[in-house]
């Protein structure tokens, strides 16, 4: 009995992976496989983008550009990497807008809260499935993902602009990808380290109860019914 109920489990775990924001096997679903698969997507064209780039923006770090070839090849790589990751991202961006547009209580992220959340200092009363901080960050990854593709594309046919244009698209490049980066850090940092729990949404596709009454009590008591513990 005890080995059919938990093959039993597991399906219905592997079924509800292919929804979102519904119970499956005493865990939540909080991702589902496309969501899971266009995250991934995103994130490795970021890094194939970064890693073949980097090469190209300073002499410091010339050894990763043994990584894929040499040089030469990083030249020819690194804007069709950037342009597959802002295809991707727009991707990224109509499949989320629905669950990111920012309410009232969203915009207090806009000062020292998101820091003090990062600190595990405060909490919001009643996030939902995706807090302030988390919306921001999404917006964050759009505009930049946009300022990386028109400097990109001007750096990439540079006869076509005039050099002012040029060289304000270099800075502007240079500018958002360490913003993008320093993002992009703290957001595995949030993802794994500062919240255990996280990172299996992004893999697996599901969350405990307890990690979602924790950190997002309004999801919780949607998807399940049961009123989250008060903080």
């Amino acid at each position: 009995m005890t080995t059919m109920a938990h093959g039993q489990t597991e399906m219905e775990i592997a079924a509800g992976r292919a929804r979102e924001n519904v119970v499956a096997g005493g865990a939540l679903v909080r991702h589902r496989r496309a969501s899971r698969l266009i995250h991934w997507s995103v994130a490795g064209t970021f890094f194939l983008s970064l890693l073949s780039g980097m090469p190209i923006w300073t002499p410091l770090f010339g050894w990763m550009a043994g990584l894929f070839g040499g040089l030469e090849v990083c030249r020819w790589l690194h804007p069709y990497a950037g342009s597959l990751f802002f295809i991707l991202s727009i991707l990224q961006f109509f499949h989320w807008l629905g669950d990111m547009r920012l309410t009232e209580g969203d915009r207090s992220w806009f000062g020292p809260k998101a820091f003090k959340y990062m600190h595990h200092e405060d909490f919001p009363a009643d996030p939902g499935k995706y807090n302030g901080g988390q919306k921001l960050f999404f917006w964050a990854v759009t505009l930049g993902a946009i300022g990386l593709l028109l400097s990109g594309l001007i750096m990439w046919f540079p006869l076509y602009f005039p050099q002012m244009i040029r060289e304000l698209a270099i800075l502007l490049h240079d500018i958002t990808f360490i913003l993008f980066l320093v993002a992009v850090i703290t957001h595995i940092y949030l993802g794994t380290a500062a919240e255990p729990g996280t990172f299996r949404a992004m893999t697996r596709g599901t969350v405990t109860r307890a990690w979602a009454r924790l950190h997002h009590p309004g999801w919780f008591q949607e998807v399940t019914g049961d009123e989250a513990r008060k903080r």
